[in-house]
């Protein structure tokens, strides 16, 4: 469905299935909705499953004015989503930009969300709690190699060929890479296709991530809040998850061991299992679940 958001952009929400509560589920930047798939079969299972292409990705419009720094209106586009599709009993998943989105809609508009997992949300702590932080304030490496990705492939099938031959798409899911493709890339008047997010929009993005207001913000979020990461430490958005569950007022915590930040494209029955668990408040079946209190 088609959905009016922030400042008038068009955007597009897929259903992707199931029957109950509903969730809606936020992507990672230079993605788009539809990567959810694999996730959204284990997740339909117990919920209705809906999930949004962020403005200037997979299917939705891009922003009137070209800015794409600017994370509040990420989180204003998810509210409308939600606004949109209607209902009560919303819960929320998110991955990277979608998780730290997720968040700061809620923290906007308390109540939104009945529970929310994320993984690996990106909220940027402050400098004197995590020293050196090399994804922040400075140049931005991940908007740099933005800057660098191939633009245009002779057709998906050479585009999913040519991912699949790298890391880190030649670790993910075959359903997950081949969604992928399909929404994430766009048919060019000349017969090729072309990123459906655009190298300096997906630039932009990651440069207004240090300036989103979201770790202020997190003490509002009055949702319980799952926050799971990979266990690649090396990573710093893996490093902040337990510092943002501790500033969550009813946030929980937990690492998977072996999986990095593509972990809902890699292991995406795995993440739907925990997030159903998680979203549900706990699994009387036993399954993994994540506890909503601060972790030590």
């Amino acid at each position: 469905m088609r959905v009016t958001g922030a400042d008038g952009v068009d955007l597009v929400v897929h259903h992707l299935g199931g029957e109950g509560p509903p969730v809606m589920l936020a992507h990672a930047t230079g993605f788009h909705g539809r990567c959810w798939v694999p996730v959204a079969s284990i997740l339909s299972r117990s919920y209705t499953v809906w999930a949004i292409d962020q403005r200037g990705h997979g299917r939705s419009g891009r922003s009137p004015d070209g800015r794409y720094d600017d994370w509040g209106r990420f989180a204003d586009d998810l509210l409308a989503a939600v606004d949109a599709v209607g209902g009560p009993g919303w819960r929320a998943g998110g991955h990277s930009l979608g998780g730290g989105v997720s968040l700061l809609a809620e923290a906007r508009r308390p109540g939104t969300f009945t529970a929310i997992c994320c993984y690996e949300p990106v909220v940027m702590p402050p400098p004197e709690l995590v020293g050196s932080d090399p994804t922040g304030r400075g140049p931005s490496p991940l908007a740099q190699l933005a800057r660098k990705r191939r633009p245009t492939f002779a057709s998906r099938r050479a585009a999913e060929a040519n991912y699949r031959s790298k890391p880190p798409f030649s670790a993910f899911d075959p359903e997950a890479l081949r969604c992928y493709v399909e929404d994430g890339l766009v048919d060019l008047p000349d017969g090729s296709v072309g990123l459906a997010c655009a190298r300096e929009d997906e630039a932009a993005v990651f440069e207004g991530a240090p300036h989103s207001p979201t770790w202020d913000e997190l003490p509002a979020v009055r949702a319980p809040v799952a926050v799971i990461s990979g266990t690649d430490m090396s990573d710093p958005v893996a490093r902040f998850a337990p510092l943002i569950a501790r500033r969550l007022p009813r946030g929980g915590y937990r690492a998977l061991e072996g999986l990095d930040h593509f972990g809902p494209m890699t292991r995406p029955h795995l993440i739907g299992e925990v997030m159903a668990a998680a979203l549900a408040g706990g699994d009387p079946r036993g399954r993994s679940t994540i506890a909503v209190t601060s972790p030590k």
